[in-house]
């Protein structure tokens, strides 16, 4: 593990774009908290501690696994930090196991250490949260969720909206101490964590692959001291360019003999990522390099495949080396430099006892993660281990006589889809129990909304209630915005001045009415032309006295019933409605008195008279037998005919009614 106390902070998720291919975690203990109850004088003492005994925890499982590019590490954040802390970074690649297995590692630290609260991040920030999606609170989305995940006690936190509306870091940690059981998120999300985790660390074994391969000596040499130091060289062959290949034509460090090189059998071992990255990509030989012959296939394919790892050596050694990208691995001396840019020593003297005292633990701390980080210096600066490997003495003897196991089957790399498949099975049953979860609650809500008038039969449904919900709605919800329906049905009826309305309605008209009193024979012509009249007009015509109020509205009411019903009388618009007591339509019948009686029902009720008692001047040359419409039926059956087309969907006629709390049920007999 790296040990730089002064490496850079990677807490941030906003102070610059992530990489897309790595993971970050930091990991807070409860005595680095400002109001801690045990406040620690030397808290970097004590991370340093913790660090060691996090290492010592979780080495059993990542002893013997390859990571994709490199290890797990941790080290202590800058002094700079708010808040002090152990932190890390990973780059997975192409490689999602390392990830998980990372989350994994996490879920573990928290168990063993139950004073700790643990965050994990990516480029898609709390990507731990997609494992639960279809469990998590509705509240929480991308944007809300930062500094509100945490693991904790081998369990997911998530610090809640209703106590925290927008928590800072320091805010967060506080509450998981105080509050935990509140963060604590719900059992199915538990569930789903458990599930995506319960099978490392076995698979994390089963994502490795051994295989043999037929390499030169010198390959084989450094792969015998560091099996690790394979992660690079897949790394430097997947993703060479014209340059690198250069150094693989002549291959001056791995292949000195050239052609008369002999090779050796190894067995190789690598993640299934790796060896996916190098099987399935077509490569020429150099030159140089001694292929056999095509007639033994498997002499050919060992031999073929160690060609493409000793490239990458060859690629990945003289690329570091020219560009100068050797790391300087944890020396002692880099990591006292480091101690002391941090403030470690606090202005002690040097030979002082306080001095002394905390030298002596800074190296015991250094032995000690020395040990783990060991992997992390290699993967660092692998040029100068590289060279260290090349000089001791190693002979074609140290490889011949040996027990090379088989590979191991490789079916997995050509049977993905199934893998895929199951997987995706997986999620279409999760879908399916959510969907199925959510309308049944959807159907729980709506009959609570509708109640009596929701019947599971047609013929126990109230026809009438659609009507009187849909004047409800119109009296009470409506204005000159629309009709909208608010989150709490339990409103204040609209408050409109008709008064005010039909005054203004009536100036607006005023002119029509003085131009077509003359001569009613022009009404018809007067009717449709444009109503132009300047400013000075209408603000005459308005200061003007009204006379009697009901005289000027009754004018006005006859002067536009005239207008619409002449409008509308070539028209089909009457044959549409349905009349009171199924009576035969007359072809004198006015259809704007439909429109009148719904005005009538749904604004204004005091000031348009009923239909058939002469509310104009049209009305007096009706039949003695016209039938009003019944404004009720022609709703109900307009909005049944409009439910019927749906044929069971989602429709206007069933959304407008659901908004209301009616809920209409299908007509089985029917089908609808």
């Amino acid at each position: 593990m790296e040990t730089n106390l002064a490496s850079s902070s990677i807490f941030s998720q906003k102070s610059s774009r992530l990489p897309d291919d790595t993971v970050f975690y930091a990991i807070f203990p409860d005595f680095c908290l400002p109001d801690s109850k045990s406040p620690n004088p030397n808290i970097t003492f004590f991370l340093q501690s913790l660090h060691i005994q996090i290492l010592t925890t979780i080495s059993p499982y990542t002893t013997h696994y390859i990571w994709q590019h490199e290890p797990f590490t941790l080290s202590l954040s800058s002094p700079s930090s708010a808040i002090p802390h152990l932190q890390g970074k990973l780059r997975f690649g192409d490689n999602l196991e390392d990830e998980w297995f990372v989350v994994f590692l996490l879920f573990k630290i928290s168990l063993a250490f139950p004073s700790l609260s643990i965050r994990v991040w990516d480029t898609d920030g709390e990507f731990i949260l997609i494992e639960a999606a279809f469990h998590l609170p509705r509240w929480i989305n991308p944007e809300n969720s930062v500094n509100r995940v945490f693991i904790r006690r081998g369990e997911l936190h998530i610090v809640p909206k209703s106590r925290l509306s927008n928590p800072s870091l320091l805010d967060s940690l506080q509450f998981l101490v105080n509050c935990e059981e509140e963060s604590k998120a719900s059992e199915s999300v538990q569930l789903a964590l458990r599930n995506r985790l319960s099978e490392y660390p076995e698979r994390a074994r089963r994502n490795m692959h051994q295989v043999r391969v037929r390499v030169p000596l010198s390959v084989a040499q450094v792969l015998k001291h560091e099996p690790c130091l394979i992660s690079l060289a897949v790394e430097g062959f997947y993703d060479r360019d014209i340059d690198s290949m250069k150094h693989a034509a002549k291959m001056e460090k791995f292949l000195s003999k050239g052609t008369a090189e002999e090779l050796v059998l190894v067995s190789v071992t690598m993640s299934r990522a790796m060896y996916a990255q190098l099987v399935q990509q077509t490569f020429q030989a150099p030159k140089c390099y001694p292929m056999p012959n095509r007639s033994d296939s498997n002499v050919y394919i060992e031999t073929e495949l160690g060609m493409k790892i000793a490239c990458g050596f060859e690629m990945m050694y003289q690329q570091r080396l020219q560009q100068g990208l050797e790391g300087k691995g944890v020396t002692w001396d880099t990591f006292k430099e480091s101690l002391e840019r941090s403030g470690y020593f606090e202005g002690l003297l040097p030979g002082s006892k306080e001095y002394r005292r905390l030298m002596e633990n800074a190296e015991e701390y250094y032995r000690k993660s020395s040990l783990s980080s060991r992997a992390s210096e290699i993967m660092s600066a692998p040029v100068r281990r590289v060279d260290e490997i090349l000089t001791l003495p190693h002979s074609t003897d140290d490889f011949k006589g040996q027990q090379i196991p088989p590979s191991d089957d490789d079916s997995w790399l050509y049977s993905g889809e199934d893998e895929l498949n199951s997987a995706l099975q997986e999620r279409q049953k999760e879908m399916e129990l959510y969907d199925l979860k959510h309308k049944k609650k959807e159907k729980s809500e709506l009959e609570q909304d509708a109640g009596p008038s929701s019947g599971s039969n047609l013929d126990d449904f109230d026809l009438g209630n659609i009507s009187k919900t849909m004047q409800a709605f119109v009296h009470e919800m409506s204005t000159y915005e629309g009709a909208e329906v608010p989150e709490s049905r339990n409103l204040k009826a609209v408050e409109l001045d008709v008064d005010r309305f039909i005054k203004d309605m009536e100036s607006v008209m005023r002119r029509s009415v003085h131009e077509d009193a003359p001569a009613d024979t022009e009404t018809e012509e007067g009717s449709s032309s444009d109503m132009d009249f300047d400013e000075s007009e209408d603000d005459s015509n308005i200061a003007e006295p009204s006379g009697d109020k009901n005289e000027g509205e009754d004018i006005f009411m006859r002067s536009y019933s005239d207008i619409l019903n002449e409008e509308l009388k070539s028209s089909t618009l009457k044959k549409s409605f349905v009349r009171a007591n199924e009576q035969p339509n007359n072809r004198n019948e006015r259809p704007v008195q439909a429109i009148i009686l719904a005005v009538k029902n749904l604004v204004n009720p005091y000031h348009i008279e009923e239909i058939g008692q002469g509310t104009s001047n049209a009305t007096e040359d009706m039949d003695d037998d016209f039938t009003p419409v019944d404004v009720d039926v022609n709703l109900v059956k307009s909005f049944l005919d409009s439910f019927t087309s749906q044929q069971g969907l989602p429709g206007p006629a069933s959304n407008l009614l659901g908004l209301m709390g009616v809920h209409l049920p299908q007509d089985a007999a029917n089908n609808k």
